[in-house]
């Protein structure tokens, strides 16, 4: 039993010195040399740019409403087809207004047919007149009776003048009704797409105190985008600048524009005030729809093949001037250089370096960030 014990030890003590010998063999030696991390410095194209979220909305669309009341008895579109200007979209049901124009062409032939009544009542009357005064003149009756014609004839022309108001009155009720029976079939009023139908067949339409929306017709062959850039960004933009977005289905492909307008009047979401900046893109094969999310990109700067090194090389050198440490002879040396724009991961190098020099990449503690913000020399 004690040999056994003796045995176990000098197994436990074996399996620790070659676990030892093997950490010190594989172990990294500290020969006292500091490890220094290196970058070449490149040739690529550098963007300043704000980014924001934005929505895809059509630049030109129309709420198409119903100007009558009914029941909503036909609807010729369904969305996503395309209509031309005038074409018929919708019907109401139009047995009331038929119905109300019918009564009211009856009213009208009505006072009509008492018009030509008047009229022959005031041929008559002024036939009287005129031979009151013929028999007036041939002493052959009294001023009186010629004054009683004048009247009567003035009366009858009164009563006649009367129902030709009232049948002009009617003229325009029919106008009216005529119209609203053309009012229950919608028609297109622009090219387009139907967007949107928020009516359903059947459905009954209360024009009385505000216009029912049926559906929306949009062109969608130019669209517009609705950025929200917030008031941090918002003075770093500028009418006519370069934009490009990309959309969350399509994130490889870049759809190029110009800054057309900032709003003045800001959104407030949770407190952060947000402004609408706004630009037009063309969408002749209509891959871009309403309400599509998008990046956007405003380009603040650029320059495109410009030798640049990672933005934490570049250190300050006092008195607005910068320096990078470059490898010569397998030594660090510190480098004068004039700096351009910065990314804040990479930044212009305009002198003192070229493409294919190896630079220092800071690892101390306390170092400057890598994206600290350099302006154009």
């Amino acid at each position: 039993m004690k040999k056994t014990g003796r045995g176990w030890l000098w197994a436990v003590v074996i399996i620790v010195v070659i676990a030892a010998v093997a950490t010190w063999l594989i172990w990294p030696k500290d020969n006292g040399e500091q490890r220094i991390n290196t970058a070449k410095a490149e040739v690529r194209n550098i963007e300043v740019v704000v980014t924001a979220t934005g929505r895809l909305q059509p630049l030109d669309f129309v709420d198409v409403g119903a100007q009558v009341s009914g029941q909503l008895e036909v609807l010729h579109v369904e969305v996503g087809h395309t209509v031309e200007r005038g074409q018929v979209l919708a019907e109401i049901d139009a047995t009331v207004l038929e119905a109300r124009l019918d009564g009211v062409r009856a009213q009208l032939r009505f006072q009509q047919a008492q018009k030509r009544e008047r009229e022959a009542t005031l041929d008559l009357a002024n036939i009287n007149l005129a031979r009151q005064e013929k028999l007036f003149v041939d002493r052959a009756t009294s001023e009186e009776l010629v004054q009683s014609a004048a009247a009567t004839a003035r009366a009858e022309e009164a009563r006649r003048d009367a129902v030709q108001a009232q049948i002009e009155q009617t003229e325009s009720s029919l106008r009216a009704d005529e119209a609203n029976l053309n009012y229950t079939r919608i028609f297109a009023p622009m090219p387009g797409t139907v967007t949107n139908i928020v009516a359903r067949r059947g459905q009954t339409l209360n024009a009385a105190q505000t216009t029912p929306t049926i559906m929306t017709i949009a062109d969608l062959s130019t669209m517009r985008v609705e950025a929200q850039v917030s008031e941090a960004d918002v003075s770093r933009l500028r009418d006519g600048m370069d934009v490009y977005f990309t959309t969350l289905g399509n994130r490889g492909q870049r759809w190029y524009s110009t800054l057309d307008i900032i709003e003045p009047t800001p959104s407030i979401e949770n407190n952060v005030v947000l402004y609408n900046a706004l630009f037009e893109i063309p969408n002749p094969d209509g891959v871009l729809l309403p309400q599509m999310t998008t990046q956007v990109f405003f380009v603040v700067d650029s320059a495109e093949d410009v030798v640049s090194v990672p933005a934490s090389a570049v250190r300050p050198a006092g008195r607005g001037q910068f320096e990078v440490q470059v490898m010569r002879n397998g030594r660090p040396e510190a480098v004068r250089v004039e700096v351009g724009i910065s990314d804040r991961v990479h930044t212009e190098i305009k002198s003192g370096i070229s493409a294919g020099d190896e630079v220092v990449i800071p690892t101390q503690a306390g170092m400057p960030p890598g994206g600290m913000r350099m302006m154009r020399g």
